[in-house]
């Protein structure tokens, strides 16, 4: 219930960015921070969140201070409500659906 008042919350405010999901082929932190850039979120803590595991979105990201990944379905409040913008992936989309509806 928090977790989708949360989600609510960060929907009303815009500060929830749903993307086509993220294919690269090596780990290339430029990738990610050029992604954020035209997103107009490079300044922002962001939370990417994924269907599934993704190592090389992982090592991507693991350099860039503002920056979390999580998978869908480890989805929860606290990290929701730290960022200050969310980029979901479509398919995580389709997980989180699943969680509420389940």
């Amino acid at each position: 219930m928090a977790r989708k008042s949360a989600l609510t919350y960060k929907a009303k405010n815009n500060a929830i960015i749903v993307v086509e999901d993220i294919q690269l082929e090596a780990p290339k932190t430029r990738e990610i921070i050029s992604i954020a850039k035209n997103l107009n979120v490079e300044n922002k803590k962001l939370l990417l969140v994924l269907s599934e595991n993704n190592k090389v979105v992982y090592l991507s990201t693991r350099n860039l201070r503002k920056t979390n990944v999580i998978c869908a379905s480890e989805l929860n409040t606290y990290k929701v409500l730290d960022a200050a913008s969310l980029i979901l992936t479509e398919s995580s989309v389709a997980v989180i659906e699943k969680l509420f509806n389940a």
